[in-house]
């Protein structure tokens, strides 16, 4: 199912009303290097957490900020990932669903319906419905972008320390000038993602 209009995400919210709803989001699909992130949140009806919204429109102390505050007030979170192997076997789009159903299934409580950003719903045991810019939209999905984004920027942190010279806990693996420059001088390090082409243009060029 696909919802666009916010008209529409209120008459859904309404129909999942009295059932646990848990919000699914993921982050680092567009990256050259680690993996890709999902948070699944079902947030409880009190306290209500101000502020929640997409994660790329707040600060990064807001979000770390808000990342606490969900983990200690949500009904239950949880975390999924896929691996760069897996990105580069199977696809980042495949990753990503796969990344989203691991955190749903890790989740303490199991939801009644899912709500999923974006326009693909990976496969699961309960009904699921993706919402078109639901990171803005649903707060839930809102926390699951702000959990699954902060937990992702401290792992790229801590592998700058494995991986020293590119970079990685300033630009987290994404594609900015200074990541093309260190891969051009330093080659790919073991989790930089093969199949993406800058990646792999600069491992035909050492061959």
């Amino acid at each position: 199912m696909r919802i666009a209009e916010l008209s529409a995400v209120a008459q859904l919210e309404a129909l999942f009303n009295g059932g646990l709803v848990a919000g699914v989001d993921e982050v680092g699909r567009g990256p050259l290097a680690g993996p890709v992130y999902a948070a699944a949140v079902i947030l409880s009806a009190e306290p209500v957490i101000d502020g929640l919204a997409d994660s790329k429109t707040l600060s990064s102390a807001r979000r770390e900020q808000l990342d606490g505050l969900i983990r200690i007030h949500a009904l239950a979170w949880s975390l999924g990932a896929a691996s760069v192997e897996e990105i580069d076997s199977l696809n980042i789009f495949q990753a990503s669903l796969l990344a989203m159903q691991r955190a749903v299934a890790a989740l303490a409580r199991r939801p009644d319906y899912v709500l999923v950003d974006g326009t693909h719903c990976p496969a699961l045991d309960c009904p699921s419905a993706a919402i078109i810019k639901g990171d803005s939209k649903v707060a839930a999905i809102s926390a699951a972008s702000i959990v699954a984004k902060v937990a992702r920027d401290r792992h790229m942190t801590e592998l700058d320390s494995v991986y020293p010279g590119y970079g990685f806990a300033s630009h987290k693996g994404y594609s900015t000038a200074s990541h093309l420059l260190a891969l051009e001088a330093l080659g790919a390090c073991p989790i930089h993602r093969r199949s993406f082409e800058p990646v792999r243009r600069r491992l035909n060029k050492a061959d």
